[in-house]
Formats: structure tokens, C-alpha cells, sequence
């Protein structure tokens, strides 16, 4: 089995749940749960440059740690393609309000966002997820992509915002309305 799941696992572009290997390998899943354990540790204990992950309800082969500098100066070539900062703004409001719609972003924000949200759905990170029934509006929600770029099994694994936040944010709030 743990020849089938590798082979699996090797041909995938986002990760694969314990329930879809279950039914492909026709397996019980908890067998399968364990064999992905395994191979993961093994993985590790071995030292290998790759690593097997559960991220965004699934598995999926990683770059260790280690070797991402390497990796990453290989696939690039030199090319930087992060975030800017307004990205990385608007991809935050996202995450901690969503469903949000682009009017709600550009509140948060300050700031006019149509274009930032337009970069991050052409990315994969963000994507929509239905109307506001009262307004209309489109509203946005963070992908399967974001939560596997951030290594996350769900959004409950974000940091609490709350450290970040000022320390009047009640008079902040009540400013901006």
C-alpha cells in the first residue's frame, strides 16, 4: 500500500484527503491513516530533501525545510514573485473576516482593492463564495491553495489577531463609521 500511495501522492497538484486515497487504494481509511503517518516519520528519520505533509484536508509531498532555498533558486532562476504589501493586506482582511466582499476590503483597507482582489484570485489564494443576499455583492474567501502555501490544516490554525491589534480598537471602529 505504501508503494500506491507514493505513486499517488507523486502525480498530485493540491493535497488528497485520507478518504479519496481510502477509495482509490479501496482500503479502509484508518489503514491508510497510518500508512501516510508512516511513511511521513519515515521520511523524516531518513533525512530525505522532500517531506510528506497534511495540509488543507490532505497529503501532499513537500521541499524539506533544509532544502528551499535551493529548490526555490532552481524553480525561479532569480525570479521574485511575492506579495506586495497591499496583497498581503487585503489577503489578511480576507482570511480573518470572510466571506467578505470587496467593498468590506476596501473599508477595512482604506484603500481601494478591486485590483489587489483581481491578483489574488488570478493566484489561487483567494476565490468567491456566493452573493451577499442582501447587497448583491460578490463575496471572497481564502482557498485550499492559501491554507496549503501557509502549511495550514484549516483557518482555525491562523494566529489570533488580537496581539495585533491597537489597543483602542473599540474608538478605532466607532472613527471609521
Amino acid at each position: 500500500m505504501e508503494a500506491a500511495l507514493e505513486a499517488i501522492l507523486l502525480v498530485v497538484d493540491e493535497p488528497v484527503a485520507e478518504v479519496t486515497l481510502a477509495q482509490v487504494l479501496e482500503r479502509p481509511t484508518h489503514e491508510v491513516a497510518t500508512a501516510l503517518r508512516g511513511l511521513a516519520a519515515e521520511y523524516t528519520a531518513a533525512g530525505r530533501g522532500f517531506d510528506l505533509r497534511e495540509v488543507a484536508g490532505g497529503w501532499r509531498f513537500y521541499t524539506r525545510a533544509d532544502c528551499a532555498a535551493l529548490v526555490e533558486r532552481f524553480v525561479r532562476d532569480g525570479q521574485q514573485t511575492r506579495l506586495t504589501q497591499a496583497a498581503l493586506e487585503t489577503l489578511a482582511v480576507v482570511a480573518y473576516r470572510q466571506p467578505v466582499s470587496r467593498a468590506r476590503v476596501a473599508a477595512v483597507r482604506g484603500v481601494n482593492s478591486d485590483g489587489v482582489m483581481r491578483t489574488l484570485v488570478a493566484r489561487g489564494l483567494v476565490e468567491e463564495a456566493g452573493t451577499d443576499p442582501e447587497s448583491q455583492a460578490v463575496l471572497y474567501r481564502t482557498s485550499s491553495y492559501f491554507l496549503e502555501r501557509l502549511g495550514l490544516r484549516d483557518l482555525s490554525e491562523l494566529p489570533e489577531l488580537a496581539p495585533f491589534l491597537p489597543d483602542d480598537v473599540e474608538n478605532l471602529e466607532e472613527t471609521t463609521k
